[in-house]
């Protein structure tokens, strides 16, 4: 997975039949995949829903949006202009529409002159001979094969490099690019090779030395031979430089770095970068030389930690060399089966964070597996992955004074120049990480506010080390939108922002971000934002190339056809109970169609259900919810979405904000376990427990009783004194034989105009069948008739054969 940052009901169970979601415009593919830069160029943006369109956002400074054209539903235009001495790498824009804004766009911007494919050119016997350091623009169709030719003299250095998977969109593993290259030789002898690499993940790079004069082949193919007439592919060819290492990976602000380049040739240079004055996650470093500039840039980070550089020997763990923290050790795996340790003074209960670089951030070959040892050279922790992260993490607390120490090593014990790492080891302190929730599986979340309307977003919490409440503000938000936030109760995940936008406000957009605080006990702890962006999906939806930026979009939308409303109820929702929320449209002249309902978010233990729609000849609905015995007290916001058809597929308009008091239950019941025979009478005698004061009239309800059984008086009157609640039941003579554990009791309270609802259950009856009637004792049974020997049968008379053999004997 390759990783690019921005350079920085539980009781019941909802009800979903076919959930209604916002549909937003989507852009697929995009022509030309690049521009160079300093100069104009128009994108024409494929999609679906994009004949609204009428502005773009480019994320990143350096891109002017000069003109937004919608060509149909399928078609936009995006004319752009970008600064001269723009760093080469990818840049993404997104589209914005009347009703929502797409999804990223990454196009490539480079230094190198462009040039198109020009078929044939599947054979190597008539390759598209280009120009040394020109950046081609391709597709490989299936089974397609694209050669290049270039012309080198002996000892000229041809590197070549490819963005293929990083230009495609896909969500549904379908229509991916994974693109082989190869340098062939004029004898056609493969010289170098590239499939994937750790520099750019499933895009390739590779270098090759020129040992005589001649013609080399450059190959361009899909790695299993597929493709596809969408999958488009940029080809950097030339002698500019490409370091795939950079060393150290990381210095401090303002700064002077001086580091060390390694090329796939095994060669090393050294160039200064000046690091800008605040620190950044991923700080692009850009190489150029007389011989031109990088087609993208290496990757490091930049904070306040003082840069440890690795000394050897420090192989082994039990002598490893000391040194302060905080701090960043940086080293190098320099051959196979290579160790690194280093080792500093711990506090006992002093509690440490160790997070290492190098396969996810510096693009390092190094599999990393990290190993922690205690004073006495026990074992105390290890970390290889971290779930989807690629780089070990481990945050302990250190149970004794004295010298722990850290060993780091490859997984495959590789080793090269090139297996280089980051480890920051500083004492954790609480901190947490904003990010918006996903409209939908796998699609970042974004803002659409229609005019004169209002919606909703999610913010979601990752917390590290700090479980108390979090105070949001909004930063970024174009001009005619306002915002409600709330802050996100302790230990809790997730809370929602409330955005407005005024009747007069104009279709714009913007980039905004959340700004998070501890509480006023933490004022100290503070938070960070950002979003991830999913663009290419494979095998069972694993992300295999994703990208990250510091901002998230919002957009001011076409107008919703009519206005709503969602009714703040006066009582409040109790454990174990359920209430129904009204929700109301006035609808504009013209509108009729339907509008379906759902929440935006349950607060715990809140089931809704989303089944429920107003119909095109109606104007509200009332939403059922609930509260299992569990729920979340307190008083928590609520906005419902409302989803209706627009011009280009369908929209979301938000309710305004209610809150949702939920509270403790009122009455707890011990039911006995009733007994009672068919055909009879009976008394259900629940024990009441009024669990805290309440005011209004209330009553009880018995419900749940068997086919067959009634009761004249299921309803009874209760007040705050009551302690046993009777009911009277009456069992029909055909009532179902058996054990029945159904018995629920319903309490509402009634207060003014609203009722309360607790609904407790199980309790137990069982019906019993009458025993038979008693009968006369039984007759004795009579004694067997004894009956008299039989007399012996009379002898058989004899033949006069046997009478014969009886004279004779035989």
């Amino acid at each position: 997975m390759l990783i690019v940052h921005r350079y920085l009901l539980a009781a019941l169970s909802v009800v979903c039949t076919t959930s209604a979601f916002a549909s937003f415009p989507v852009v697929s593919r995009s022509e030309p995949l690049g521009a160079v830069r300093g100069e104009e160029a128009t994108f024409t943006f494929h999609g679906t829903r994009l004949g609204d369109a009428h502005s773009a956002i480019a994320d990143l400074p350096g891109i002017e949006i000069l003109e937004v054209k919608a060509v149909d539903g399928k078609k936009a235009t995006v004319k752009i202009k970008s600064d001269p001495n723009l760093a080469p790498g990818l840049y993404p824009i997104r589209l914005v529409t009347q009703s929502g804004i797409s999804n990223i766009r990454l196009v490539g911007i480079g230094a190198m002159p462009v040039v198109q494919e020009v078929e044939p050119n599947d054979s190597f016997d008539s390759p598209q001979a280009i120009e040394m350091n020109t950046t081609v623009e391709g597709v490989v169709n299936r089974e397609d094969l694209d050669h290049y030719s270039v012309d080198l003299k002996a000892g000229d250095q041809l590197n070549v490099e490819i963005e293929g998977i990083r230009l495609t969109y896909s969500l549904n593993n379908q229509r991916i690019l994974d693109p082989f290259i190869a340098i062939l030789d004029e004898g056609r002898f493969e010289v170098a090779t590239s499939d994937d690499s750790s520099l750019l993940g499933q895009d390739g790079v590779c270098t090759f030395t020129a040992e005589k004069d001649g013609r080399y082949t450059v190959l361009v193919r899909e790695s299993s031979f597929g493709g596809d007439p969408t999958n488009g592919y940029r080809l950097h060819v030339g002698n500019f430089p490409r370091p795939i290492a950079t060393f150290p990976g990381g210095g401090v602000p303002g700064e002077v770095l001086v580091t060390k380049l390694h090329s796939l040739d095994g060669s090393e240079s050294e160039t200064s970068v000046t690091l800008p004055s605040a620190s950044s996650d991923r700080f692009p470093v850009i190489t150029e030389t007389e011989s031109g500039i990088s087609p993208s840039p290496n990757w490091i980070r930049v904070n306040p930690l003082p840069v440890v550089m690795e000394t050897e020997p420090n192989n082994d763990h039990t002598k490893a060399p000391e040194f302060e923290v905080p701090a960043a050790f940086c080293g190098v795996l320099q051959e196979p089966g290579d160790f690194d340790n280093f080792a500093w003074q711990c506090k006992k209960g002093e509690k440490y964070r160790i997070q290492v670089y190098a396969r996810g951030l510096l693009r390092s070959p190094v599999d990393a597996v990290m190993n922690l040892f205690a004073p006495d050279n026990k074992h105390l922790v290890s970390s290889d992955d971290v779930g989807v992260a690629r780089d070990p993490f481990v945050e302990f607390t250190a149970a004794v004074d004295g010298r722990h120490t850290l060993r780091i090593y490859d997984h495959l014990r590789g080793g090269s120049p090139l297996h280089h790492y980051r480890i920051e080891v500083e004492k954790a302190t609480p901190t947490f990480h904003l990010t918006l929730k996903e409209l939908r599986r796998d699609e970042a979340g974004m803002a659409c506010v229609p005019v004169g309307g209002q919606t909703a977003i999610m913010a979601q919490v990752a917390r590290k080390g700090y479980n108390d409440e979090i105070n949001i503000e909004i930063e970024g938000l174009p001009a005619g939108v306002e915002a409600k936030t709330f802050a996100i109760p302790q230990g809790r995940a997730e809370i929602p922002v409330f955005l407005s936008a005024a009747a007069d406000a104009q279709p714009t957009a913007s980039l905004f971000r959340l700004v998070g605080k501890g509480s006023e006990k933490h004022p100290d702890v503070v938070g960070t934002f950002g979003q991830n962006h999913k663009l290419v999906l494979g095998q069972n939806r694993r992300a295999l190339f994703e990208y990250e930026t510091e901002k998230a979009a919002v957009a001011i939308t076409e107008k919703a056809p009519f206005k709503i409303e969602l009714t703040q109820p006066q009582t409040p929702i109790v454990r174990e109970g359920s209430k129904n929320l009204r929700v109301t449209i006035t609808r504009d002249e013209g509108f009729d169609k339907e509008v379906r309902i759902r929440t935006l978010y349950n607060p715990p233990g809140i089931g809704v259900n989303n089944s429920l729609k107003i119909a095109a000849d109606k104007n509200e609905v009332d939403i059922p919810i609930t509260a299992n015995g569990g729920a979340a007290i307190g008083s928590w916001p609520i906005i419902l979405m409302a989803n209706y058809p627009a011009a280009h597929g369908s929209a979301d308009i938000a309710t305004p904000v209610i809150n949702l008091d939920v509270q403790d239950l009122y009455f707890k019941y011990e039911f006995p376990r009733v007994a009672a025979e068919l055909g009879t009478d009976a008394i259900v005698s629940v024990k009441l427990t009024v669990a805290r004061p309440y005011e209004g009239d209330a009553e009880v309800q018995l419900v749940g009783l068997p086919n067959g059984v009634t009761s004249p008086e299921p309803i009874q009157k209760i007040t705050p004194e009551s302690t046993v609640i009777n009911f009277p039941i009456k069992v029909a003579a055909d009532a179902k034989v058996g054990t029945h554990k159904t018995l629920v009791c319903i309490a509402r309270v009634k207060v003014g105009e609203e009722t309360i609802v607790q609904t407790t259950g199980t309790g137990e009856i069982r019906i019993d069948a009458p025993l038979p009637p008693k009968k006369d004792a039984p007759a004795p049974e009579p004694k067997p008739e004894v009956k008299a020997p039989a007399k012996p049968a009379e002898p058989k008379p004899l033949s006069r054969l046997e009478q014969l053999r009886q004279m004779t004997g035989k």
